[in-house]
This record gives structure tokens, C-alpha cells and sequence, in this order.
């Protein structure tokens, strides 16, 4: 037992002593390599994945011909993962569903009964319910399998066979495109219009040197299973194609087919009673679940992102139909367009990116150019090696035929060996100059062969023959007579995929589209008059129409318990609000997102994230260019354009910059017409200096517009100094006061300033 154990080989001598990070990296590019070549990037020749090769090969050995009956998608299905493609039933099953899918396919290779899913982005039903066959496109890519034209390799198991590439001469790879995701690298391949391949391709068999640009005037670019339009430049559109990346604008297409008005028809209006109008949809972009692109325009609807646009509603049955509702009929049709450009599905961009396999298997980005010249090498190499395969099929008839013409001639004596000979074979073999295969055949012919008229068919057969046999030789024999034949053939591929046909009409329109119509959110607003009120505590509402504010500039509103009025302004729907916080930073609110005035409004701070210690120092409405005064309590000061203290968030935008202490004390807008500012102090002293000396920043602290010696600012405006220093008066009453001599107190900027004119009011403010 001992010695059985001693014997034994150690386990451990088996294990490799080598560092880590060299074995993980040579098993990882294993792996990659796989990934690369065998399941994500498609063979140039035959613009096929594996898994999709394996199907559509399992479905030609099951006879699923496009005239044969139908037969369940599992068996299908098991033939594909028992025999060729080891993997799992579910990733062969949806890979087969897009092959049958005519909206994600331009060309579909199956033809599909049952639920194979929809353009809605619904699946397709379990494999138990749906049947398949081979569709003729399908039968067109794999034409000469059976001649000799490919190799074939061996399955996973060894068990069966299965060639290494299809070799008819429909251009899969750019017809249906392609999609798919390796380790550091990509493909993503648009389906493109068969007849517009073919002509490129025809193009550069008769002018191998034929510049880029050429080819582009032949071929527009991508065609669309679900049609829609590609609103790139031709230049952009060019430049992807010569380089083999790039991107496409793809766009729905508006389109209303029962307009009596041939441009509403193009536009997609259709007109209804009352003079108002709807939008009709008719394609979508491809790649686009009709249900995912409804539901992002109801939301946008719902979240009053497209206020412009009241309702959609999904009308389509075979075609697609969707029809869009705007608020009214003075929306502009363009601008709705656009706004559903830009906040929905209705626009998408297709990346273009010709990673492919070569017939070396190495994976490399082309052109088109260079893939059309490689796919044309392939298709002549097999053309050779299907005219190489018919020539030695007709060398063994013509073998054959000649045995049998020399059996005819010597009739009596091949009858008279087959009876006197014991071995027959070797006789004739000898006797007549006969080959092993043409003395086999004699011995295996028919009696009922044996007539006159026999030897009169195979003499005609094999001048046929001959005749047949100098034709491939001399093809063979000319690279000139090969690239003829090819032609030949995609022409008449030509005629069958060709405008005229209903699959080989062009589905996706490509032109260049008009430059985007610039808006706003305000443009989609529909403008009507409101009243903003915001209360002490920071409860804000918005009152429709413009209210009485009374003598006191704050309306009569009901506030809560322990609240009053703090500010009120008259605004349009469509204008931006500004709130000053008195830590310097400045919030937006739009003035259409405002809560009604039937309540107390809502708190500001559940929208805007304003600090808890900070409170609201100001309230004014937002106009482009407009310049507004900001003092800080400690003197210092500076002038800001609205359109800079705009806040794109809820966290505002920090405009004035605090220290010591400091707070924002005044936001008061400048009119076109003021041009000198007026400061008082605390310490109730009033300076006046020219506007031009307060600076104009974006963002800062300001400078010093008046200098203190105890306390700080209180007040600060500007004014014209032609109309003189207004102020308001205390009591009853909106009473008001103008100083016009007011030349005494003007001096530079920064001074400390004298007390004020008589009258002047005791809080130290103008206001």
C-alpha cells in the first residue's frame, strides 16, 4: 500500500511557480480575444455575429426554406444551443427575435408568427408560442454554401460542422448593420439601403481609385428600419463615413397624410374646426419604444416642461400615428417641433463606428471605402472558389461521361467481360484504358440504360461540358471576367432590392435640417398677468392679475397667524423672480411655478435651499440688462446686471460677498434715467456722488460709498439729480418729498457726508 501511495504522482507537482500578474493577464486577453472574435463584433464578410451565423445555418438544415411550413422557435432554438452555440436559451431566443423583428431590422433574415415583440418595446412571447422560417433575404446570404465557396469547421463538440462565414452576395454588414459591445472596443454599424450599396460597390469594381467623395454622391448614409430623417450636413455625414466614426442626428417625422394641403402634409398639421391645429407623427427614431417616447412627452407635459403642448394621444394600428395637442392655436408649429427635439426621444444621435472583423479575423475601424474594397476581395474569392469547385465536378462527369461513351462504343465486348470474367473490373481497366471510378461506373449502370439514344445524351452532355468547363477556366484565368461576373450579379441583386420594391424603397429621408429655432422656457410659457406676494416668514403666492397693492405696496392678503406682508410686485407668468437673501446670495423663482393665491401660498424655502439664519432682503423682477444697486451694511457697494444674479439652482449664486460681519441691506433697481446715487448713514448722514463712480462687478465686495465712524449704512438709491432727492413722508398717506437743491451734499464717493435736508425722515431711509 506503501508503495502504491509512493508511486502516486504529487498533486502539487502539477502547480506552475509564476508571478500573478502575468497569469491574470494572459488569461484575461484569452478571454478578450474570445469576446472580440466570437461573440461582439461582426465578420466583415457576411456582416454576421456567431450566435446569428448559428441560427440561421441551424434553420437551413431544418429546411425552414421561405415556402416551407413554419415550426416552433424552440426546436429551433435547442437545435442551436445542442449543436453549435453553447450558451443559454435566452440570449439564442432574443437573438433570434431580432432577426425577425421588422423595426429593428432593415432586411429581417426570419420571418416570425406570433408575438415577436413591437416597436412599443414590448417582448416577444416565450419560445414555446412563436414559430419561424427563413425569409428569402436570408436564403440570398447563404446562397453557395453547398458549392465549394467557404470552409467549413468543426462545432464545439466535434460532432457537426458549420461554415465559417455565409457566402452570398447580400452586403449584411451594411444593410442590417450591426451592434456590440467587446472588451475595449465597440461596434455600432446603422442598416443601410441595399440598391445604394450596390451601387458604391459597382462603383469602385469599375474605378478601384475612386475618391471618397464619389462613393458619398451614391451612397446617402443610413436607412432606417423605422424610417424617420437625418438632419446631419452632408459635409458631417461624409466625414463620418471616411473615417469610420461618428454620429447621426435622427429625428421623427412629422407627417399627416389626410391634410388637404400638400404642405401641411409634410409639416404634420392637420387642421380641425375652430381655426386650430395638431401635430401628426408618423415615424420615430429608430431604436425608440413608441411607449417610452409617449411617456416622456406626458411627463414633460405633466411636469410642465411643454406647457405649450395640452395632450398627446396614441392613434396608430399598423402605422404609427401619434397626435399632439397644442394649448392653442397660436403655439408656433416649429417651436413645439423643437421644444420636443430637444426635451424627448423624438431626436436621438446614432453613433457610427465600422469596427469589423477582416478576413484575417483581426478586428479594425474602417471606412467605407475600405470596406466595400474588402467586401468585393471576399466576394471574388469566392466567386474563384465556386467556379474552382464547379471545375473539378465537371472534371469527375467528364470523367464519367467519357467511360461511359467508351462503354457504348465496345457494347458487345463489355457485355461479353461482365459474363465470362470472374473480375470483370481489372479486364475492362486493362482492355479499354478505363480509371477505377469509370470501370466502377459501367459495372453499376441500368440495363434500361443501355440504349441507342443514350450514347447520342452523353455525347451532347459532355460538349455541353467541355463548352461549360473552357468558360470557368477562362474566368478563372481573368481578374477582368471575375469583376464581370460580379457585376453581373449585383445587378441583379440590384433589381430585386431596387426603389422600386416595397423593401427596397428608401424609408429614411436625409437632409440637412434648417437652423434650431433658439428658445426659452419662457417662449413655452403662455404669458399672463400675476401678483407676487411673499410674506415676513417666507410663504410665497402668486395672485392671477395684477391686484391693487394699496398705499402700502403689500395688496390686502390674509397672512397666517404671527405673519404679515413683506413684498408684493406685479409680473408676468413668464418672468423670473430674484430673491435676495441677506448673505448676499440670490435665488430664481419662475413666476409661472408660483402657488395660487387661495391659500397662504407655500413656504420659499421648500424650493429654494435659503439658510436658516439668512432672510429674504429683497424681491424684484428679473429684466435682461437691467442694472440694480447692492449695498452691504457696512457702507460698501458695487452694481450688478440682473441677467448675472440669474441662479440655475436651488442653491442660488453668491453675489455680494460678506466680512466682517456685514449684511445685505439694499437691492434697489437703477432706471435708465438716474445717473447720481444717494447713501444715508445710521448716523443720519446723507452723501450724494455721480453714478459713474459706482463700478459695475459680477460678482465682489464692492467699494466704499460712504465712510463711518459709528455704525453703518442705512439706506441707499439713485435718482436723477435734475428731478431732485424724493423721499417718503411719515403719516397718513402716500405721501412724498423732492429736494431739487441738493448740490451741497454732493461729493466723492466715500465720503462721510452732512445731515440731511430738514424734513428728512427719522428711520434714516428713503422708503
Amino acid at each position: 500500500m506503501a508503495d502504491l501511495i509512493d508511486n502516486e504522482k504529487d498533486p502539487f507537482d502539477a502547480i506552475v511557480d509564476a508571478p500573478f500578474d502575468s497569469a491574470l493577464s494572459e488569461r484575461y486577453l484569452v478571454y478578450a480575444l474570445s469576446t472580440i472574435t466570437a461573440r461582439s463584433l461582426p465578420d466583415l464578410r457576411d456582416g454576421l455575429k456567431p450566435v446569428h451565423r448559428r441560427l440561421l445555418w441551424a434553420m437551413r438544415s431544418m429546411k425552414l426554406s421561405p415556402d416551407s411550413a413554419f415550426k416552433k422557435s424552440a426546436r429551433v432554438v435547442g437545435d442551436v444551443i445542442g449543436k453549435y452555440h453553447p450558451h443559454g436559451d435566452v440570449a439564442v431566443y432574443d437573438a433570434m427575435v431580432r432577426l425577425a423583428q421588422p423595426f429593428t431590422l432593415r432586411y429581417p433574415l426570419v420571418e416570425g408568427q406570433g408575438n415577436f415583440g413591437n416597436i412599443d418595446g414590448d417582448n416577444a412571447a416565450a419560445y414555446r408560442y412563436t414559430e419561424c422560417r427563413l425569409t428569402k433575404t436570408a436564403m440570398a446570404l447563404m446562397e453557395g454554401l453547398d458549392e465549394g465557396t467557404v470552409d467549413f469547421i468543426p462545432t464545439y463538440n466535434g460532432e457537426e460542422h458549420e461554415p465559417e462565414i455565409f457566402p452570398g452576395i447580400f452586403p449584411n454588414l451594411l444593410a442590417n448593420g450591426a451592434s456590440g459591445i467587446a472588451v475595449g472596443m465597440a461596434t455600432s454599424i446603422p442598416s443601410h439601403n441595399v440598391a445604394e450599396v450596390v451601387d458604391a460597390a459597382l462603383e469602385l469594381i469599375d474605378n478601384p481609385h475612386a475618391e471618397h467623395a464619389r462613393l458619398m454622391e451614391l451612397f446617402q448614409g443610413p436607412d432606417f428600419a423605422t424610417g424617420g430623417r437625418i438632419v446631419d450636413s452632408a459635409a458631417a455625414i461624409s466625414q463620418a463615413y471616411e473615417t469610420g466614426r461618428g454620429s447621426f442626428r435622427v429625428r421623427g417625422r412629422f407627417y399627416a397624410a389626410d391634410a388637404a394641403d400638400a404642405a401641411d402634409r409634410e409639416a404634420g398639421i392637420e387642421r380641425i374646426k375652430g381655426g386650430g391645429y395638431q401635430l401628426v407623427v408618423s415615424e420615430i427614431p429608430y431604436q425608440v419604444p413608441k411607449g417610452k417616447l409617449i411617456e416622456q412627452i406626458a411627463a414633460a407635459i405633466n411636469d410642465k416642461k411643454l406647457p405649450i403642448l395640452e395632450d398627446v394621444r396614441d392613434e396608430s394600428d399598423e402605422d404609427i400615428r401619434l397626435v399632439l395637442i397644442p394649448k392653442s392655436r397660436n403655439v408656433d408649429p416649429e417651436l413645439l417641433k423643437e421644444s420636443l427635439y430637444k426635451l424627448t426621444d423624438l431626436e436621438t444621435r446614432f453613433s457610427l463606428n465600422l469596427n469589423v472583423l477582416d478576413a484575417t479575423r483581426t478586428p479594425m475601424v474602417m471606412g467605407l471605402k475600405e470596406v466595400l474594397q474588402n467586401w468585393i476581395t471576399a466576394q471574388i474569392e469566392i466567386l474563384q472558389r465556386r467556379t474552382q469547385h464547379r471545375l473539378d465536378k465537371i472534371a469527375q462527369r467528364l470523367e464519367l461521361v467519357e467511360g461511359y461513351i467508351i462503354a457504348f462504343l465496345n457494347l458487345d465486348r463489355v457485355i461479353e467481360i461482365i459474363r465470362t470474367e470472374d473480375e470483370p473490373k481489372p479486364v475492362m481497366m486493362a482492355e479499354f484504358s478505363l480509371t477505377d471510378r469509370q470501370a466502377e461506373a459501367i459495372l453499376n449502370m441500368r440495363l434500361r440504360s443501355l440504349r441507342k439514344l443514350e450514347e447520342m445524351q452523353l455525347r451532347g452532355e459532355k460538349d455541353d461540358l467541355l463548352k461549360e468547363q473552357d468558360d470557368l477556366e477562362k474566368l478563372l484565368a481573368s481578374p477582368a471576367r471575375q469583376r464581370t461576373r460580379l457585376k453581373k450579379d449585383l445587378k441583379a441583386l440590384h433589381k430585386d432590392y431596387g426603389a422600386d420594391t416595397p423593401l427596397g424603397r428608401r424609408r429614411t429621408t436625409i437632409a440637412e435640417a434648417a437652423p434650431t429655432v433658439e428658445f426659452s422656457m419662457d417662449a413655452m410659457i403662455e404669458k399672463e398677468p400675476v401678483t407676487v406676494i411673499m410674506s415676513q416668514k417666507g410663504w410665497v403666492r402668486a395672485a392671477k392679475g395684477h391686484v391693487e397693492l394699496g398705499e402700502d405696496g403689500c395688496g390686502d392678503f390674509k397672512y397666517k397667524d404671527g405673519d404679515g406682508p413683506a413684498f408684493a410686485l406685479h409680473a408676468q407668468t413668464t418672468d423670473k423672480i430674484l430673491l435676495a437673501a441677506d448673505d448676499g446670495r440670490f435665488y430664481t423663482l419662475g413666476a409661472d411655478k408660483l402657488p395660487g393665491a387661495r391659500g397662504f401660498g407655500e413656504p420659499v424655502r421648500n424650493t429654494l435651499d435659503i439658510p436658516a439664519e439668512a432672510q429674504i432682503a429683497a424681491m424684484i423682477l428679473h429684466a435682461p440688462g437691467r442694472q440694480v444697486l447692492l449695498a452691504n451694511s457696512l457702507g460698501k457697494g458695487f452694481a450688478a446686471v440682473t441677467d448675472e444674479l440669474l441662479a440655475e439652482t436651488r442653491k442660488g449664486r453668491q453675489v455680494v460677498n460678506l466680512k466682517n460681519g456685514a449684511r445685505l441691506a439694499v437691492v434697489q433697481p437703477i432706471d435708465e434715467a438716474d445717473d447720481h446715487v444717494a447713501v444715508v448713514g445710521e448716523n443720519r448722514k446723507l452723501v450724494v456722488f455721480n453714478l459713474e463712480e459706482l463700478p459695475v462687478m459680477g460678482r465682489g465686495q464692492g467699494v466704499q460709498l460712504q465712510r463711518y465712524r459709528d455704525g453703518g449704512l442705512s439706506d441707499a438709491k439713485t435718482f436723477r439729480l435734475e428731478d431732485g432727492l424724493s423721499w417718503q413722508m411719515g403719516g397718513k398717506g402716500d405721501r412724498t418729498r423732492t429736494e431739487t437743491d441738493i448740490w451741497q451734499w454732493k461729493v466723492a464717493r466715500g465720503a462721510a457726508g452732512r445731515l440731511p435736508p430738514q424734513g428728512f425722515p427719522k428711520d434714516n431711509t428713503f422708503r
